[in-house]
């Protein structure tokens, strides 16, 4: 999509994010189309250059996980802990939109990059800050990361179920939603900052955007209810074959009917354990093996999902990520596009999770190959630093400018 057609063309986001909950809402709003201009520190930059995947054999900087999350952006390497590495911060404050930030609560006060500090020389500034806990409230200096939080949100109890022991989990969902609400928040300050011309300070919890993320829970223990974890009624995950076929019958009252009618079983409608939802509910123990049979009569996962689709019932085969990556409903949705690096040529990340215009959202360039990759270009273009200036900072070590 040409960059003029993009919503967020001309806004400029100081990027003062690291890891992932920040990283991945400046992504999205790189791909929205804002210049990000990200801050590094000299010399080691994000700690997530240094994770998994590395793509360049003999360096440590190059991960899959910086690409995949820093796309779009433009390396800035600051010494923060420096007066005149925070007076640069400044300086850059006063050309820009939005700013970004992710540390613990208190720390960007120490670098004199924090909301009071930049909107003194940028009165209308919108400044985001995320955090694990938010930052207000006893837990607000506890350290954070997704593991952590969530396990402290109840969802890690919840999805233990009948495990011997919470385990934790894959999915990052405390970062991203974290990350995802905080672009929203965004938005919307820069739309009353249009109609206003007031600026805003954002304060945006991992914690709270996970809870807010449980469907059924939290919304009956704040009224009396009880918890609903694993075993999830109404949600199946079955052997069928030699593989794990997945199928729900919750969440719309015609699902239930279908299923009686797809497994021949009219008479558990009457059957005095079934015949209302929260009876289905309260003896899923006893339903959900009779759902797991019939699915186990199949030959086969395809065929277990064919009579599935027949029926009208949400259902899907459980997909390890290396089949996902191959599916041609994402190819055509353009869902997984690639982004230039010199050592490899071409390296795959995601896309932004929505299209404009019909069109998906992709970044718009690489991930900064090294740290300060954009210090000489930036504050020479974005505030006018003479090259001498840019040299005197480079010699003394407050910035970084390969």
């Amino acid at each position: 999509m040409p960059s003029d057609d993009l919503p967020l063309t001309g806004v400029t986001i100081l990027d003062l994010t690291r890891v992932l909950a920040g990283p991945y809402c400046t992504r999205l709003l790189a791909d929205l189309g804002a210049r990000v201009i990200k801050i590094e520190r000299p010399g080691e930059g994000d700690e997530m250059r240094r994770g998994y995947l590395q793509l360049e054999p003999g360096r440590s900087d190059q991960s899959t996980y910086f690409t995949r999350v820093n796309a779009g952006k433009e390396s800035v390497a600051v010494d923060l802990a420096r007066p005149e590495g925070q007076a640069i911060v400044r300086d850059l404050a006063r050309v820009a939109d939005v700013a970004v930030e992710n540390f613990m609560p208190g720390v960007v006060a120490r670098l004199g990059c924090d909301w009071e500090a930049l909107r003194a020389v940028r009165p209308d500034l919108i400044y985001c800050s995320i955090s694990g806990f938010g930052q207000t409230g006893a837990w607000r200096s506890r350290p954070a990361f997704a593991h952590i939080i969530n396990a402290i949100s109840g969802l890690m109890h919840l999805d233990q179920g009948d495990e011997p022991a919470p385990r934790a989990s894959n999915l990052q969902a405390a970062d991203v939603l974290a990350a995802t609400h905080a672009t929203t928040a965004i938005l919307g300050a820069l739309l009353r900052r249009g109609r206003t011309g007031r600026g805003a300070y954002l304060d945006v919890s991992m914690l709270e955007a996970l809870i807010a993320a449980d469907s059924v829970t939290y919304a009956a223990v704040l009224n009396g209810g009880a918890e609903h974890g694993n075993p999830r009624p109404g949600m199946v995950v079955a052997r069928v074959g030699d593989r794990f076929v997945a199928t729900q019958f919750v969440g719309a009252p015609q699902l239930w009917p279908r299923l009686l009618a797809a497994m021949g079983r009219p008479e558990l409608d009457r059957d005095p354990r079934f015949d209302t939802s929260e009876k289905r509910r309260t003896n899923w123990r006893a339903l959900g093996p009779i759902v797991e049979g019939w699915l186990a009569t199949f030959p086969t996962a395809e065929a277990a999902l064919a009579a599935l689709a027949e029926a009208r019932l949400p259902c899907a085969p459980v997909l390890r990520p290396a089949e996902v990556i191959t599916e041609p409903h994402l190819a055509e949705r353009g869902f997984f596009p690639t982004v230039p690096h010199p050592a490899r040529g071409a390296v795959r990340v995601t896309a932004s999770p929505y299209h404009v215009d019909g069109r998906p959202l992709g970044p718009r360039g690489p991930a900064p190959y090294r740290v300060g990759e954009h210090t000489r270009a930036v504050l020479g273009e974005l505030r006018g630093y003479p090259a001498s200036r840019i040299d005197e900072l480079e010699r003394s070590r407050v910035i970084e400018a390969p």
